[in-house]
């Protein structure tokens, strides 16, 4: 899975967010999450979603039971982190910088993601940052 970005689609990205919401499923529990979110799809649809996905090996089934069991492979944090890098270097030259001033500026945020970005700041600036980059 050395890709710089992952490959997916955005019926992939909802299935998957499920196994993240959820963790282990069936097909039919995955449908089931997605109906409750309101995105109508069929039983087959679901089951060729995960199937695509255990190929891009970015689930991984359980097929010992009756039913299959998905998990996710992959972390949310990791996707996030591919797509946004992937975001920057298109978007913004792969300086982050102007990402983060144009969220800033055009996003309404509430008052504890200020607070967090205000307490992100401050750290930085005493050089009390962990090293998460």
């Amino acid at each position: 899975m050395g890709r710089h970005e992952f490959d997916l689609g955005s019926a992939e990205l909802d299935v998957l967010r499920v196994l993240w919401d959820i963790g282990s499923a069936t097909v039919r529990e995955v449908m089931t999450e997605l109906h409750a979110r309101g995105r109508r799809v069929a039983y087959t649809t679901v089951q060729t979603l995960l199937g695509r996905l255990e190929h891009k090996d970015y689930v991984t089934s359980d097929k010992s039971e009756f039913a299959f069991v998905f998990r996710a492979k992959l972390t949310r944090d990791r996707v996030r982190r591919s797509r946004l890098k992937s975001l920057v270097g298109q978007l913004y030259d792969g300086a982050a910088g102007s990402l983060v001033l144009h969220l800033v500026k055009t996003e309404r945020l509430s008052h504890g993601e200020i607070a967090e970005l205000q307490a992100l700041i401050e750290s930085l600036d005493s050089g009390d940052a962990d090293g998460d980059r």
